[in-house]
């Protein structure tokens, strides 16, 4: 995934106080995990037994700690509010070209510093979650970024009480010509921007309006407790969130069956309160679009990327019209594990026996290197610099350390990969994956100024899915047996499935609560169980088995607190596969391609897109998603 420091409108600072505190795994880092259980791990490392050149080189940011304090106490201004007040004595005066200059230069100058600080903050705290001196300092620069978002909240009323006369001036003035766009972009929401003290008071707001969210991850990730998974054998295994997405590709159907079973029934135990959280989350989406005047949630989230709805109700239609074909998909595995129905612990068993494709890291690198070529030499050579000199990636497990993977980074700095790398292929296909985020990333900020060096999660994983494919591709060339190219092909299928289906399957599910919700009906968890229960019968078709507990699912998945954030998986890997076959095939494509990812958020991001070659405002792209699927289904039966 990509871990976001952005705000609106594409700056790195403010969606710190969001999404910037949520981790989550993307759908392809989910799939394909080894089947390791706890009692087969040994202990990870204390953070200090690994050597300086297996760690990322956090260093380049800040030298030392103490010189991280040193521009924390730069960057914060006074004690007390105001803490900035050379930026409040711009108020009432930007309607002036000279001091709009002015005071953009040291607005955007403060929010680059504390974008930095935050980095370094987050880096440090992700590599020992239980080092207090690590949380203080995150909990200092997410104060202090709250507080600059509130000392600013004036900025965007001001700029649109602005008569067009004013607003013609500074759209002439040559100091002011990196800004156009910006300025374009706030003056798109003036139907949508309040007065700067109802702005103010929105934004002091925020913090109770995103309990919901930090009650769910509270539960979810510390409180929740489940019964212990049992196998065939009758033994039992601890079961957490994290050996979930182990247990449940085991070829162990007992155990696949009780993992599911069990953890379902935690989440159904605490059922009505995650309803309220839910309903909660909801209500805050409707309470922003109503204030801000917008028809509905859905039209508010998307509006400031000038996304049309109707792009979510298209996915959704074509990817319903896909069902036939996932029917065919789960035929074929109720044939192959030879079982009287597919169930929802049985989508992600394995179809082909694990082929031994276990690499150190550094040979993990390598094949993400060479899987690059087809991006031309510069892109390769600054990937393999910044994977084998530059020290980008953190790569391995320590104690109390980040589960997972991302990428982060910030304008002043390289690209930062967060790994738990133990060689198998899901951990190579993570690293081609965050690596292409970080290319993107480092391609950007080279090309763009700061205020536009970041992108929107509209296109964030276009990128890092297209480098999956790219890495597929490779490998599928070195296959040797047809063993071995069912089983790469079997998991570019599930790959597909867990983004392209299920993610649109809970895009659908998003829609339908929020529209409920808009329509003064109340959720309660009987009515999301039929809701979910409908759509996957929808999805899925006769070749799937609803068990009881699987209709609580909605209850434990955490993207449906990230305001219709989802949808953007199914879209990203639409566009990345489109992408790929065409940048494959000719030059100037790539070079589009090459373009599109050195473009930042200089534009919007359906525009990007379609300079690149794909128009997500069609079905196109979506319908050649699924003939992709069609395709690789084909391909896997003659393999099998």
């Amino acid at each position: 995934m990509r871990r976001f420091f952005a705000n609106k409108f594409s700056r790195p600072l403010l969606r710190l106080l969001t999404v910037f505190s949520i981790f989550l795994l993307t759908p392809s880092e989910c799939l394909s995990k080894s089947l390791t259980t706890n009692e087969e791990k040994t202990m990870p490392p204390t953070r200090n037994e690994i050597p300086t050149d297996k760690k990322w080189n956090v260093e380049a940011l800040y030298s030392t700690p103490h010189s991280w304090t040193e521009e924390l106490a730069k960057a914060k201004g006074q004690e007390t509010a105001p803490r900035w007040p050379e930026l409040k004595s711009f108020q009432g005066r930007l309607g002036d070209p000279r001091a709009m200059t002015q005071f953009m230069d040291r607005y955007l100058s403060l929010d680059r510093m504390l974008t930095k600080l935050g980095t370094y903050a987050h880096l440090r705290l992700d590599e020992d979650l239980g080092n207090d001196e690590f949380k203080r300092n995150f909990g200092l620069i997410l104060g202090l970024s709250h507080d600059f978002r509130l000392e600013t909240a004036w900025l965007e009323p001001e700029i649109l009480s602005l008569s067009d006369a004013e607003v013609a001036r500074l759209m002439q003035e040559p100091s002011l010509k990196n800004y156009r766009f910006y300025f374009e972009r706030i003056l798109t929401m003036r139907p949508h921007t309040l007065s700067s003290d109802k702005e103010e008071l929105l934004a002091l707001a925020g913090k109770a309006l995103d309990s919901s969210s930090k009650a769910f991850q509270a539960l979810n990730n510390v409180d929740l407790q489940f019964d212990p998974a049992v196998d065939s054998a009758g033994k039992e295994h601890p079961l957490t969130n994290g050996t979930y997405s182990t247990y449940i590709h085991s070829p162990d159907r007992a155990l696949r069956k009780s993992t599911l079973i069990n953890l379902h029934r935690g989440f159904l135990s605490h059922a009505n309160t995650l309803c309220e959280l839910l309903q909660g989350k909801v209500q805050a989406h409707a309470f922003n679009a109503k204030a801000r005047q917008f028809p509905n949630s859905v039209t508010a989230a998307l509006f400031d990327k000038k996304i049309d709805p109707a792009v979510i109700r298209q996915l959704i239609s074509t990817v319903r019209r896909g069902k036939g074909m996932m029917e065919d998909y789960l035929a074929l595995r109720k044939k192959v594990l030879q079982v009287d129905a597919i169930h929802a612990y049985d989508l992600m068993a394995p179809l082909v026996h694990a082929v031994d494709r276990k690499m150190s890291y550094e040979q993990a690198c390598e094949t993400v290197i060479a899987s690059v070529a087809p991006l031309g030499a510069d892109y390769q050579a600054n990937l393999r610099k910044g994977l084998l000199e530059d020290r980008w990636v953190d790569p391995f497990e320590n104690a109390r350390k980040r589960s997972g993977a991302y990428s982060s980074g910030c304008y002043d700095s390289m690209p930062y990969i967060l790994m738990n790398f133990h060689g198998t292929l899901a951990d190579t296909m993570t690293l081609a994956h965050e690596a292409g985020h970080s290319m993107h990333s480092y391609l950007s900020r080279k090309h763009q100024p700061y205020i536009y060096s970041d992108y929107s999660i509209f296109v964030a994983e276009v990128a890092s899915t297209f480098n999956e494919q790219l890495l597929m591709d490779h490998l599928m060339e070195g296959a040797k047996t047809k063993e071995e190219k069912a089983y790469l092909i079997s998991d570019q299928i599930d790959r597909i499935r867990g983004t392209l289906f299920r993610q649109t399957l809970f895009a659908e599910f998003e829609l339908k609560i929020h529209e409920l919700a808009e329509q003064g009906q109340p959720l309660t968890p009987s009515l999301l169980n039929q809701i979910y229960a409908t759509l996957l019968r929808d999805y899925y078709g006769s070749q799937f088995a609803i068990d009881p507990e699987i209709e609580v699912e909605w209850a434990r998945i955490p993207h449906f607190y990230s305001n219709f954030y989802v949808y953007q998986y199914a879209t990203g890997v639409s566009a990345a596969m489109a992408l790929h076959s065409q940048v494959t095939k000719s030059t100037k494509a790539r070079d589009k391609y090459l373009a599109f990812l050195s473009s930042g958020g200089s534009k919007y991001p359906l525009d990007l897109l379609k300079e690149a070659g794909v128009d997500m405002t069609t079905a196109s792209p979506v319908e050649a998603a699924l003939k992709r699927f069609e395709y690789l289904l084909g391909e896997l039966k003659k393999n099998l």
